[in-house]
């Protein structure tokens, strides 16, 4: 029997996943051969979706890529039907070989080992992958306190960005006692261009589940919750499906697997606001609060859900949780650096050949990443910066590519770990205009409680736009920085105390670009608008093409004679460029 598996996680869904599964659907129900369809979560090549598997008789897999009907059609004659695999359209297989093969070398997959692997609406394809080993561990020949010691040990830092010790986290929430402990799992994944924890919650939504399960064990937790945007309804309803399968085989509930243990899992659907992914605003607005945070102490493992000790880690801490207390937190040592164990999900995006989802042991480099892994710039042109942390990070740029990817080695660029957003950028890029628009972003998310966050990141903004205009003034890159400390010492969370530093890592490696901005009134990336002009040179033909595409009729002229652009009317929207043959348009 034959098993063809579609990529159906967001990206595969978005790519025309469903019309491919639907079309092989067809065609297994007209050929009448013994073939199986199923699905599962993204692979990790988000690039090369739709994405479809096959598994032969003999157990040999083969993973196509960019797969659309007609190529869904031709893989399904060639291989399924004359057992002829189509070379071409070979991304991986059981051999090692595959045009993609590269992708995969240089990643150590624990959060992502089920992931693209499982149906993630089944628990058998999970148990059959070991899911709920570790918990069956933990309950059954552990004592809360080894649990934490093991964790401990392990080395591993909470993922979402502050790189806390998630064992201390465990052991101080473990230490308060009460009637009714939390723990809280963080999804509100929010930075642009991250898509991790949705990518696990989709694809192997179980592996957090054990996590939360084990968690709430060592710390005495009977009732956790898992706190997801509502923007993500694939991941929330494989996580209900998940649910209800571990309730009915008795991994979630009363006497959990007849140990006398209980827990008990409910959803929390949130309605976006970034500045919930801070764990005190999150307690705020699971309580039906707006999300605001709390002034700190007491801490959430004093007094958090409902004035209860509470923990909160986010989704990829938690599914790595089940690996460590299976396999030992010796095999998780035997990875990473020496101050951060382990591995790290990244979601690689921007201008990169090959974005996606990747996991790489901690301490291989941002070339490792960007280069080997990711291809290299998907325009080809050179590689620039790249944004690590997302609106808390900062930009990095080429001349660090050989620093390590570890907490300590990045917080040394001005940038942060951060849950895992990677974003490239190559010569194109205006640093000064990304500073304004990852500003912009945390600027809109201030939850306002504090003046130094929602007004000092104001003025911060509005210096920034006027730079952006050509009306930047002599002091303002000063201004930038003592506003960004000031903010930075005195905001009352963290989205207020890292909103500054995409500012500052801009300003600190692309300084000449700001002031270009400044004195010169340019754009050396030809970026800001209010800084260009376009003007069309001799080399036209006179062919009309970019006066028939011009949108607002600002460019003139007759057959076979050069044209011009009246500059009053143009909106600089850059269509006459990206249209014209010749070569003849120029921006300066």
């Amino acid at each position: 029997m034959k098993k063809i598996i579609v990529g159906l996680g967001s990206c595969g869904i978005a790519s025309g996943g469903m019309l491919v599964k639907e079309t092989l659907n067809t065609l297994i129900k007209e050929s009448k051969l013994d073939v199986t369809l199923g699905e599962t979560g993204c692979m990790g090549m988000c690039y090369k979706e739709p994405m479809i598997e096959i598994k032969d008789e003999n157990g040999s897999r083969t993973i196509y890529g960019d797969v659309d009907v007609k190529k869904a059609q031709k893989i399904f004659e060639s291989h399924v039907v004359n057992n002829t695999p189509l070379t071409d359209s070979i991304v991986l297989n059981s051999s090692g070989t595959g045009s993609e093969t590269s992708f995969m070398t240089r990643q150590k997959r624990i959060v992502l080992e089920r992931c693209g692997e499982i149906d993630p609406e089944s628990i058998d394809d999970a148990l059959k992958m070991d899911a709920y080993k570790g918990l069956e561990k933990a309950i059954k020949n552990m004592t809360p306190q080894q649990v934490i010691d093991e964790v401990l040990k392990s080395g591993i830092k909470g993922r979402g960005g502050a790189g806390f010790p998630t064992g201390m986290k465990w052991k101080f929430a473990a230490a308060n006692e009460a009637s009714q402990k939390y723990i809280i799992c963080n999804a509100d994944e929010g930075d642009p261009g991250a898509f991790m924890d949705r990518s696990i919650l989709e694809g192997d939504p179980h592996s957090v589940i054990e996590g939360l399960i084990i968690g709430g064990y060592a710390i005495g937790a009977t009732k956790g919750y898992v706190y997801a945007r509502a923007e993500y309804p694939i991941a929330i309803r494989r996580l209900k499906i998940a649910i209800k399968q571990a309730l009915e085989r008795g991994y979630l509930g009363d006497n959990i697997l007849g140990t006398g243990i209980n827990f008990h899992l409910y959803i929390k659907e949130g309605a976006g606001a970034f500045v919930c992914g801070e764990e005190t605003a999150l307690i705020e607005s699971i309580e039906g609060h707006r999300g605001m945070p709390r002034i700190r102490p007491p801490f959430p493992a004093a007094k958090g859900l409902f004035d209860k000790p509470s923990n909160i880690n986010n989704v990829e801490t938690l599914a790595n949780i089940g690996w460590i207390i299976r396999k030992g937190a010796d095999a998780f040592t035997t990875l990473g650096t020496e101050q951060s164990k382990g591995t790290k999900v990244f979601a690689l995006a921007g201008k990169v050949k090959r974005g996606g989802l990747v996991e790489i042991p901690i301490g291989l480099t941002i070339k490792d990443v960007v280069f080997d892994i990711g291809g290299g710039t998907s325009s080809g042109k050179l590689f620039k910066a790249v944004q690590m942390g997302g609106p808390s990070g900062g930009c990095i740029p080429a001349e660090k590519v050989d620093t390590i990817i570890d907490y300590a080695a990045l917080a040394e660029t001005g940038a942060i770990m951060g849950s895992g957003g990677m974003i490239v950028m190559d010569e194109d890029n205006c640093m000064v205009d990304i500073a304004r628009y990852f500003l912009n972003f945390t600027q809109s998310e201030s939850c306002g409680k504090c003046t130094f966050c929602k007004i000092g990141t104001r003025r911060m903004l509005e210096i920034l736009e006027r730079i952006t205009k050509g009306q930047g003034q002599e002091g303002d890159i000063e201004k930038l920085e003592d506003l960004a400390q000031q903010i930075k010492i005195n905001a009352l969370c963290g989205l207020g105390q890292t909103a500054p530093n995409p500012v500052l890592t801009t300003i600190r490696y692309f300084k000449d670009e700001y002031i270009a901005h400044i004195k010169d009134k340019k754009c050396p990336t030809k970026q800001c608008k209010a800084l260009i002009k376009f003007d069309i040179n001799e080399k036209c033909t006179g062919c009309t093409l970019c006066a028939k595409k011009c949108p607002v009729k600002a460019i003139d002229g007759k057959v076979k004679e050069v044209h011009t652009i009246n500059h009053e009317t143009c909106t600089k929207c850059g269509i006459c460029k990206a249209v014209c043959k010749f070569d003849a348009v120029l921006v300066d």
